[in-house]
Parts: C-alpha cells; structure tokens; sequence
C-alpha cells in the first residue's frame, strides 16, 4: 500500500526535475543565441588565426563538411568571443555558404551563398558592435571567392586587391594599409592552386602556405591595431 501512495509521489518530482531542467537549458539557449555580448575584433591572436585558417583550408579542399564547420567554430569562440550556439550558427552559415560556392558552376549558382554570407557577418556585427555594411561585407567575400575561383580570367594582382577590401570593410581602414596581409594570402593560395594542379599538395606544401599565413595574419593584426 505505501508503494502505491510513493509511485505518483515519485513521479511528480521526477517531472518537476526534468521541468526545470529543460527550462534551465532554455534559458540559457536563450541568452547564448541573444543575449549581450561584445567583442573587439581587433584584439585576435594572429597566430592562432593562421593556424585554424589553414586547417579550414584543408578541410574545405577535402570536402571535410564537419571539420570545416568544427574549425569555424572554434574560431569564432576562441578569437571573436562567441558563445557556444552562437558559434555553431555562425559557423553553420559559414561553412553551407563554402561548399554552396564550392559546388556551383556559374555566377547565379555562387550568388546562392550570398543569404548564408549575409547571416554570418550580421552575427559578427552583433557581437562586435562594428560599423561596417553586411550586405557589402557579404558580397566583398563572395567577391574574392570568384576571382579565385576564375583567376585565369584576371589580372595576377586581381585576387590580391579583392582579398584587401574584405578587411577594410570591416576594419574601416584604407584597403591599401592592408594589401600587404592580402598579398601573402593570395601568395598561400596560389601555391595550394598550383600544386593540386600539379598532382598533389605536399605536407612541405602545406608548411609554406602555412607559414604564408601566420605572416599574413601577423601583418592585418599590425595594420589595424597601429
């Protein structure tokens, strides 16, 4: 008999706990995805930058979709002060705007990553406070993609030039304080085109362009913290 007076007893805690604990974490869901956060975007470690950079590179080069998205999202908390599902959102809009670009064979197919594009720097501008246009921002990175993508049809110095206005938009420094961080850039870029071109990218292969990216991450942290 006491069993049965305890079992509804039981239950009803049982409830109450699970109640509360759902509401807890909807909570706190809640404030991740919108509560106050700010950061200063210029306040990055450019090493750390570097390095995630070129393991996003070789994610997105092996159709990795996980990795790539794992990466974004650890830079997105480590360096740009995230919290955790906001990251995640981020970095999902991030990485579905890549391989979006990635599988596309024609402008129209490429532009269908602008509203991903658009999602992720409206999420930077929230965190960061910074005064810079998100569409603008958005088509300056696709942009960059396309001249990479179809740099036979441009000038050596093209990608260099698109890769510089991305910063200045977001920085709001001249493009031409930052050219030499785009330069590097296009340089580790060029490298990882040509040796896949040729049969393969090396782990030396990746070194340098790894090295290329430490120095040009290193330059943009100078040029916008002067």
């Amino acid at each position: 008999m006491r069993n049965r007076v305890d079992r509804p007893g039981k239950r009803k805690k049982l409830i109450l706990s699970v109640s509360t604990i759902i509401l807890l974490g909807l909570c706190w869901a809640t404030f991740d995805l919108y509560g106050p956060r700010s950061t200063n975007l210029r306040a990055f470690d450019p090493d750390e930058v570097a390095r995630i950079e070129t393991e996003m590179w070789r994610s997105y080069y092996s159709r990795q979709r996980i990795h790539l998205f794992n990466q974004m999202s650890e830079l997105m908390r480590t360096q740009y002060n995230f919290p955790l599902l906001r990251s995640n959102s981020a970095a999902y809009d991030a990485a579905k705007a890549a391989f979006v670009f990635k599988d596309g064979h024609s402008r129209s197919d490429y532009e269908k990553a602008l509203p991903n594009l658009i999602s992720f720097y409206s999420a930077i501008k929230k965190v960061a406070h910074a005064n810079f246009d998100v569409n603008r921002a958005a088509r300056l990175e696709l942009k960059w993609w396309i001249i990479h993508r179809e740099r036979q049809r441009h000038q050596p110095d093209d990608l260099a030039r698109a890769l510089a206005e991305l910063p200045a938009e977001i920085y709001g420094v001249p493009s031409e304080k930052l050219i030499e961080h785009a330069r590097l850039r296009a340089e580790a870029m060029t490298i990882r085109d040509k040796q896949a071109e040729q049969g393969g990218v090396t782990e030396a292969d990746w070194k340098k362009i790894d090295d290329l990216l430490h120095r040009s991450w290193r330059s943009l942290y100078q040029a916008v913290n002067e």
